[in-house]
């Protein structure tokens, strides 16, 4: 039995920001905590003003020509950064690619079954991967598994409803061809 082995997904990379004591330059540009500017000035005076106000000095912008630094609360800000990708991660459209496999010896009513579920990915809004797989003998009638996959896409491209384009070409494989086709939307 052969196992296979999936590496984690990597974590989204989070800004690492220099703060308080962290910060090793003599002078920064300061800007206060709702956004107004304070200037530039030491380092050090700038940790005392945020530790008055009970608050962190954050290096926002290591490497500007004078380091700009803000004083706010870290947590906070961490919190909106965590938010903020959060939210752009929800908001991306996954499209998948989805397999729609071949036989050189198909009959009508299954070459009909895979236009089914071909528009229904389409409809959903993915890819779809064309393939037709050559087995023994087959691998000898390249041909006929040309004019299949070139058969079942001009029976899919008959839907009007439907803008397929080529993303990449009829390619052979080993033992096969396929094909990856996209509905374009207009």
């Amino acid at each position: 039995m052969r196992r296979t082995y999936r590496r984690p997904k990597p974590k989204p990379k989070m800004d690492f920001y220099r703060i308080n004591e962290q910060i090793r330059v003599p002078v920064v540009q300061v800007i206060g905590d709702e956004g107004e500017q304070l200037g530039e000035m030491p380092t050090a005076k700038a940790l005392q003003m945020a530790r008055e106000q009970e608050l962190d000095l954050v290096e926002v912008s290591p490497k500007a020509q004078l380091p700009v630094a803000k004083i706010t609360d870290y947590g906070r800000m961490k919190y909106q950064k965590e938010k903020q990708i959060h939210k752009q991660k929800a908001s991306q459209k996954k499209i998948e690619v989805k397999d729609v496999r071949l036989s050189l010896r198909i009959s009508s009513h299954d070459m009909e079954m895979r236009l089914n579920q071909a528009t229904k990915f389409f409809e959903k809004g993915h890819k779809l991967k064309v393939e037709i797989i050559l087995k023994g003998r087959e691998k000898q009638h390249w041909g006929k598994a040309v004019e299949i996959v070139k058969n079942f896409i001009a029976k899919l491209k008959e839907n009007k409803q439907f803008n397929l384009i080529e993303e990449q070409g009829l390619t052979r494989q080993q033992n096969g061809f396929n094909i990856i086709l996209v509905n374009k939307k207009d």
